[in-house]
């Protein structure tokens, strides 16, 4: 935890002359002055998240962004992070920072589709983007843009908050040999992924994360996906099921998202404004260097510790779920003006990436792979 009070001793305290205290919705300020004349004035601001308090790195990572942001800003913006049904239910922070209830939140934006249909593609699309080029693509390939103009009618301003990398299949209670094996499994499986899901025979449940391992245990849940090992280990999924299953197609490389409300944002002092991006940027990188550090180690963990039956989807299984992702992809396209110019650009700028990637990253992944006598 970055909390340094000599800092904040040294840099706010001394000279200063307390005028106001104030609350609005959810914020409260301190307004005051320094010898300089300097506005000093402190903001208390509220953060909730999808995720259980304290989740290895979807959970932990906020509680950084939120230390790190009070320390560049020299105690000038303190942020209190809520877990998932602190505040507000897990899936209740778009419409809870929308409306001010809270000024931030960390979520995902597929949660959001009921309310605006292209919010995957600012996550993730089954056996789209990686979480490289997904970055790459919101940065440079005009996706910030898009999400900004979709989300500003809900008075929120999305910013990138971390990224997954290539996500586990999931949780199973029965082997996956066949397609056959999936017809009537209760999943919980969110967004385009449930969408294929049911489609290929499965039952798709959305459910807030916190409610996952309990539905598994008393067989409300046949299967659950999450993210990763280092996730799943820590949510203790390998004791209520003995399958798992991989690649995560459904989720190559899945977006998190870091939603400030619009008007309590744009009203800060230009350099807080500053300071808050920036840690989103780094909350954005921590997130995905922590899982890719500490998943092979969760994933040993799991097999060799716990007796985890390791298991990859067999090829044909795969190729029908490509087939159906296609198709809810290019129909969901086709589900408003806005979802289609967002697929669009996301389709451009996928087809060049992966034109590289060919003899770029695959090529080399296959290299380091043959033998050296």
């Amino acid at each position: 935890m970055i909390k340094d009070s000599q800092l904040f001793r040294k840099f706010l305290l001394p000279g200063l002359a307390l005028l106001t205290l104030s609350a609005c919705g959810g914020e409260t300020q301190i307004a005051a002055i320094d010898d300089s004349g300097l506005d000093q004035t402190v903001f208390e601001w509220k953060m909730i998240t999808s995720w259980p308090k304290n989740l290895p790195a979807l959970g932990t990572s906020p509680e950084y962004f939120a230390d790190i942001v009070e320390t560049m800003s020299q105690g000038r913006m303190r942020i209190r992070v809520y877990g998932a049904n602190e505040l507000v239910g897990g899936l209740e922070v778009f419409d809870a920072v929308s409306q001010g209830v809270a000024e931030i939140g960390h979520s995902g934006a597929y949660y959001w589709q009921g309310k605006i249909p292209a919010t995957p593609f600012f996550s993730s699309i089954p056996f789209g983007m990686t979480s490289y080029e997904q970055d790459a693509w919101l940065r440079y390939g005009g996706g910030n843009e898009l999400w900004r103009e979709l989300y500003a009618p809900f008075n929120l301003i999305p910013v990138r908050g971390g990224n997954s990398g290539v996500q586990m299949f999931g949780w199973f209670n029965k082997e996956i040999t066949s397609l056959e094996d999936v017809q009537g499994l209760k999943m919980r499986i969110p967004s385009l992924g449930g969408e294929v899901f049911r489609r290929a025979g499965g039952v798709p449940v959305t459910m807030q994360v916190s409610e996952v391992f309990t539905a598994l245990q008393t067989g409300a849940l046949d299967a659950t996906e999450f993210v990763s090992p280092y996730n799943d280990l820590a949510a203790g999924y390998h004791t209520v099921a003995d399958y798992y299953y991989y690649p995560g197609w459904h989720e190559p490389g899945s977006t998190l998202e870091t939603v400030f409300n619009k008007e309590r944002f744009e009203a800060l002092p230009s350099d807080l404004q500053a300071i808050l991006m920036a840690g989103t940027e780094v909350m954005n990188q921590l997130l995905l260097d922590e899982l890719t550090a500490k998943n092979n180690e969760a994933l040993r963990a799991l097999v060799e510790d716990h007796g985890v039956q390791l298991r990859r989807l067999p090829d044909d299984v795969l190729i029908e779920l490509r087939r159906i992702s296609d198709e809810v992809v290019a129909e969901m396209a086709q589900a408003d003006e806005a979802a289609a110019r967002v697929y669009e650009s996301w389709k451009r700028f996928k087809d060049g990436v992966m034109n590289y990637n060919g003899i770029a990253e695959e090529a080399f992944i296959e290299a380091r792979k043959l033998p050296t006598n």
